[in-house]
């Protein structure tokens, strides 16, 4: 959520911050021009209340100077009545339109940092830097080598659930697991990072705590008859384990990673990515999530990404770094790299990974608070990415370790968490 206080203060700039980023900021509807009609009325209510508040004070003081001197004080004692009820009625007044002013900030993104790069699509994204040698000859897609092995099998998925899932068979299943406890371990013994097992089913305030609601609500799964929702990331539950909290200054910087499975209805996907795993409804992933001072946030950034970026590393699997510029960065986010890897049947770079810094936006959203040196509470900085998106790396093993036998190699830095297995043949599938 935007601060209230910036809002007010440097309405202009962060009006053009916005715009930056393709937000409608200048209709009469938009949720910009809503805020700002509110605001005022708000505090109009406010100084009318004051005005009220003030004239009690002084009527009640008149009232007890003239009882104290035996006069008679009806005419002050009913003006104190009407006075009583037009304040009662300005708090309610007052609730309601404080209670507006943040439902229509809920609706309003993050704006950009100024290092963001402007531009209105994915087209204007900045590549920073590329890592490994991408292979160049001819390789089926990840669904052809899957079914030859017998380890992807699209068919069950669609009987039991329909379009986008996938059942993992044999090696499938194992590749699977074994990645995420890799990038679980990874994380835990070379980032520093506290691993939490948290909850998949999470509630409305936790869902708006992070900014998938309200925007996003047409690509969650909710429970019928609950006020709950399937997660869509880790990012959520793990964000929200400070909800409400103040946290001491030296406790920051705070790390976590976690595995969970996501799920996303995919709205508005339709005709993309339809074949495979590259989009899929439910999906697992390896989340990082940090939490810090606004002033260490971008260059926490870096650090956060850079673990991202170990997984694909020591995994050898080729992927380039990318910036994404101002028209393409997530609702809540500040700044935004995205990890493409290499697909060579694509011919193409795919996103892995979104690592992403929210500043105090996420902090406001869920009361997430720490005390800053004066020891005065403020929002505490929030981050995070996928480290990384467990079926799409499955989706690069198997592309990227493809033989011209029909085997697939499987990466050294794996090979103790999948029985020691060196390749996938198909003779043993």
């Amino acid at each position: 959520m935007i601060d209230r206080r910036e809002f007010r203060k440097s309405f202009d700039d962060m009006q053009a911050a916005l715009a930056r980023r393709g937000a409608d900021v200048v209709g009469e509807d938009s949720p910009w021009s809503k805020a700002r009609e509110l605001d005022v009325r708000q505090r109009d209510l406010k100084m009318e209340l004051e005005t009220l508040q003030a004239e009690r004070n002084r009527v009640s003081k008149l009232i007890g100077q003239k009882k104290a001197q035996g006069e008679d004080a009806a005419e002050e004692m009913a003006a104190m009545q009407d006075v009583a009820r037009r304040t009662k009625a300005l708090d309610g007044e007052v609730k309601e339109a404080e209670e507006a002013f943040y439902s229509v900030l809920l609706e309003i993104p993050n704006p950009p940092h100024a290092s963001v790069p402007d531009g209105k699509d994915e087209s204007a994204n900045v590549e920073l830097h590329r890592w490994g040698n991408p292979r160049q000859d001819s390789v089926p897609p990840h669904w052809e080598i899957g079914a030859a092995l017998g380890i992807l099998d699209f068919e069950a998925g669609a009987t039991l659930a329909g379009s986008r899932f996938t059942v993992l068979r044999g090696m499938g299943s194992r590749l699977e697991r074994g990645l995420m406890q890799f990038m679980l371990d990874l994380h835990v013994d070379q980032h520093a990072c506290e691993e939490v097992w948290v909850p998949a089913i999470v509630n409305r305030k936790t869902m708006t705590g992070t900014g998938q609601l309200p925007k996003f609500a047409d690509d969650l799964y909710k429970l019928e008859d609950e006020d709950a929702f399937l997660i869509p990331t880790a990012e959520v539950p793990v964000t929200n384990l400070y909800q409400d909290m103040i946290l001491e200054a030296d406790a920051l910087p705070i790390r976590h990673c976690a595995y969970t499975p996501c799920f996303r209805r995919e709205a508005g996907s339709a005709g993309r990515d339809v074949r495979g795993m590259i989009r899929q409804h439910q999906f697992d992933k390896v989340e990082l999530v940090h939490l810090t001072q606004p002033d260490r946030a971008l260059d926490d950034l870096q650090t956060l990404t850079g673990h991202a970026e170990a997984v694909l590393q020591a995994l050898g699997l080729p992927y380039r770094v990318i910036e994404l510029c101002a028209g393409d960065i997530g609702f809540s986010a500040q700044k935004t790299f995205d990890l493409e890897v290499w697909l060579p049947s694509q011919n193409t770079y795919r996103e892995i990974s979104s690592c992403s810094s929210f500043g105090q936006f996420q902090g406001r959203r869920a009361g997430i608070r720490y005390r800053d040196e004066s020891g005065k509470p403020q929002a505490v900085a929030t981050l995070n990415g996928s480290g990384v998106a467990i079926g799409r790396c499955l989706v690069a093993l198997l592309e990227n370790g493809w033989q011209a036998d029909g085997s697939v190699l499987i990466p050294d830095a794996l090979q103790p968490y999948v029985g020691g297995k060196s390749r996938i043949d198909l003779a043993v599938c």
